[in-house]
């Protein structure tokens, strides 16, 4: 599928599902988002073997692959959580291929999960290393547990020129045409920086201005 290196001897899996997977994403998203994406398998592949983790490489890396997707275009009139977005649109192609239905599950967890901090490390190993691998690239959560020479092979591949701004301009892209989808969530914080008109929901003033009278 012409994308079979090995950065860090971690290979991306050779089946159809895979291959597949690649292409539609490659097709669909932006360079940065697809190197990104990638970058998440590799530095979740890396920390699940740091951590002891065993973990089915095939639904890694479609979750990996497609736990951004849902920033794009076609998304930004759904009403729904980008993440959740993203999860769907797995859910719609591994249906589409007679993937059983726990695996499609699993799937679905790992992308939608994967910007809400403190749950997914107690879930199935997919959906605790996607928001491992995304954690690292984007915040560098556990920086040092993955060896500068494997950090580097996977960045060769897959290059993160101008990436902290570039990942926080297409958060910020993808969510604002939806704000009420950011309440209680870490894009929240991404349209107050981006977005001058931007008002952040407050739980505290939901709370006391519900429609109960006491």
């Amino acid at each position: 599928m012409g994308e079979q290196h090995s950065p860090a001897g971690v290979r991306v899996p050779d089946s159809r599902l895979a291959a597949e997977a690649t292409e539609l994403v490659r097709d669909t998203s932006s360079d940065l988002i697809y190197d990104h994406s990638r970058r998440v398998y590799f530095f979740g592949s890396l920390l699940g073997g740091t951590r002891g983790i065993g973990h089915d490489a095939e639904l890694l890396y479609i979750a990996a692959l497609f736990h951004d997707i849902g920033l794009g275009a076609p998304f930004h009139g759904s009403g729904r959580r980008f993440e959740v977005d993203g999860a769907e649109e797995a859910r719609r192609f591994l249906t589409a291929r007679q993937v059983p239905e726990d695996r499609i599950r699993r799937v679905w967890t790992a992308v939608a999960l994967h910007t809400t901090p403190g749950i997914p490390e107690f879930m199935e190993p997919e959906v605790a290393l996607v928001a491992a691998g995304a954690e690292y690239d984007v915040l560098g959560s556990g920086y040092g547990e993955i060896s500068a020479a494997d950090r580097e092979a996977v960045v060769a591949a897959h290059p993160r020129p101008a990436f902290e701004q570039g990942i926080l301009r297409a958060f910020a892209d993808g969510v604002q045409p939806k704000p009420e989808t950011t309440f209680g969530t870490v894009t929240a914080d991404v349209l107050a920086h981006y977005d001058p008109h931007f008002r952040r929901g407050d739980f505290v003033r939901a709370v006391l201005e519900s429609p109960w009278p006491e």
